[in-house]
Parts: structure tokens; C-alpha cells; sequence
């Protein structure tokens, strides 16, 4: 009886310890969320999210790769997306990797509504101009929902 107590405090306490965010992940996180709630208000993505050298990306909507300056803008009719489940592994000091999901409905100006988005990504930021850029991005569309309906940057 003792050695099963001994064995349940020890699987407690594994499941009750948990490893406290850097500050680099919650600043990754705060920075995705900061950009969806950005978008949800203003129909349009916050300039300067993308690193000074471009980014490039996988869409989920398939395809070759693309190559996303910073300077690049994309507006909205419709935006109620969300992300979900926020996970960032810093690399260094100044990389660091965040994958999440999105879920929700979108249209794009001059595009058509995808109200069932569902998908999963992964982007690689760097800290740079005062903080933290996308360098990378990869977007899959999960089971049950799609990608994006767009193909090319305007």
C-alpha cells in the first residue's frame, strides 16, 4: 500500500509540475494574437509583421512557394479567424518557432468567402527592428476544414 501512494504522488506531481513560459514564448504568442486581434478589428493584416527579408511560405491552399515581402498587404470583406492552441519552442535569442491552429471564416478582397478554414501552422519568427518577424511560414489545411482559397499575393 505504501509503495502505491509513493507511485501516485510521484504521477501527481508529474502531471501537476509544469515549465513556465520564457518570455520569448509568451512574447511570440502575445505577438500572434496581437495580429489576429488587429485583423478582426481593422479587416486588414498590421503592417510590418514580416521580416525585412521577406518571408517565405507555404499556403495551405497548395501550391509552390512564396516569396512575401514585408510591405505586403492583404485586406479583407469578412475576417473571424482564431488561433488556437499556441506552442512556441525558442531556438536562441533571437529565433524562435510557434505552431498553432486557425479556425474560422474569412474573405479576402476580390476572393471568395471560406467560411469552413481550418488549418494548421507553423512559422519561424526572428527578432529584429524591435521585434519579433515572421522569416517562415507553413500552412496545411486539417481534415474536415480547407486552406485557403487564394493562390497569389496581390
Amino acid at each position: 500500500m505504501k509503495k502505491t501512494i509513493i507511485l501516485i504522488a510521484i504521477c501527481l506531481s508529474a502531471v501537476v509540475t509544469t515549465r513556465a513560459e520564457t518570455e520569448t514564448e509568451k512574447e511570440v504568442k502575445q505577438i500572434i494574437l496581437g495580429n489576429n486581434a488587429y485583423a478582426l478589428k481593422n479587416l486588414k493584416d498590421k503592417v510590418k509583421t514580416i521580416s525585412k527579408e521577406g518571408s517565405l511560405e507555404f499556403w495551405s491552399s497548395g501550391g509552390l512557394l512564396h516569396s512575401i515581402q514585408q510591405d505586403t498587404k492583404r485586406e479583407f470583406d469578412a475576417y473571424n479567424l482564431h488561433p488556437k492552441h499556441i506552442k512556441v519552442i525558442e531556438i536562441n535569442a533571437t529565433t524562435a518557432v510557434a505552431l498553432y491552429y486557425v479556425e474560422g471564416s474569412y474573405r479576402q478582397k476580390d476572393s471568395e468567402n471560406n467560411a469552413n478554414y481550418l488549418t494548421r501552422a507553423m512559422e519561424v519568427y526572428v527578432k529584429e527592428e524591435g521585434g519579433w518577424k515572421i522569416r517562415t511560414a507553413h500552412w496545411s489545411p486539417l481534415t474536415g476544414g480547407k486552406g485557403t482559397t487564394e493562390t497569389a499575393v496581390q
